[in-house]
């Protein structure tokens, strides 16, 4: 859990610091037009300290990231690819808006990255459902069945053996 803390803190700070590298920047260059700096602050903030924070939480109900949780491995990977996806996100973001500030032109090669930033937060989230998936049923067996079905299986005469 502490790792989560941690990840939700440097991402605040991150953040924090992006939004003013984006006003100093921008000032600094004499800059008015649209920028990703513009938005890397609150790609930060939302992406990585506010996630962090609730998977925090989520931690805490189904005790996720123990050494003696079935979902720990798939927790792991989800921590891992999440992290990696959201530092080239935020990485990529800064790098293109620099140059947007300079007047560079980007090449496709900022939107292939930029993919692969993606595809790895997306990898990171389809783990963190598996996981919460495993500890879901590690913890109240078959979940998915409604109250409604369950009451209606009691309620089928079929499903009862008489004795006669």
């Amino acid at each position: 859990m502490k790792k989560l803390f941690v990840s939700s803190a440097a991402y605040a700070t991150v953040g924090l610091l992006g939004g003013l590298f984006y006003r100093e920047f921008t000032k600094a260059a004499h800059f008015t037009g649209e920028t990703q700096l513009s938005i890397l602050h609150t790609h930060a903030l939302a992406l990585g300290m506010i996630v962090f924070l609730v998977v925090l939480a989520l931690d805490k109900a189904f005790d996720l990231s123990s050494a003696a949780s079935p979902a720990r491995k798939l927790f792991n990977l989800f921590f891992w690819f999440y992290n990696s996806g959201l530092v080239v996100t935020l990485a990529i973001m800064t790098v293109h808006g620099i140059m947007q500030v300079n007047g560079a032109e980007t090449s496709a090669a900022v939107s292939g990255i930029a993919g692969l930033g993606h595809i790895l937060l997306t990898l990171g989230i389809i783990h963190l459902f598996l996981a919460l998936n495993k500890a879901m049923k590690a913890e109240h067996g078959d979940y998915t069945r409604t109250r409604a079905s369950n009451h209606a299986d009691s309620e089928d005469p079929s499903r009862h053996r008489h004795a006669r």
